[in-house]
């Protein structure tokens, strides 16, 4: 995969209560990722980016919500999230 391609798929960390509870106990997190990413694709951009080591991947389309505002009803677009569950003594530090 070229390294364009990688920075592409993945678009940011996704970071949440529930993400940083789950980050704690199972060495889990949470990435925003393309649509059309697949999982190979996804732990390949995780492990060259960020130099660790991912034991496994689980994606997720989540929908987008409905809103409302004095003007109508609006829609969130729909996106994909990626849980990388890394090998035991990696970490990857956000704040850092």
């Amino acid at each position: 995969m070229n390294e364009e391609r990688m920075y592409k798929i993945l678009l940011g960390a996704h970071i949440s209560e529930k993400s940083t509870v789950i980050g704690d106990v199972s060495n889990q997190f949470a990435f925003k990722v393309s649509r059309d990413a697949t999982r190979p694709e996804i732990k390949e951009a995780v492990e060259k980016i960020y130099n660790v080591s991912v034991v496994d991947v689980t994606t997720m389309n989540v929908k987008g919500k409905v809103k409302r505002n004095m003007r109508g009803v609006s829609r969130k677009p729909n996106w994909k999230k990626a849980y990388v569950r890394l090998a035991e003594g990696n970490d990857i530090d956000f704040a850092g």
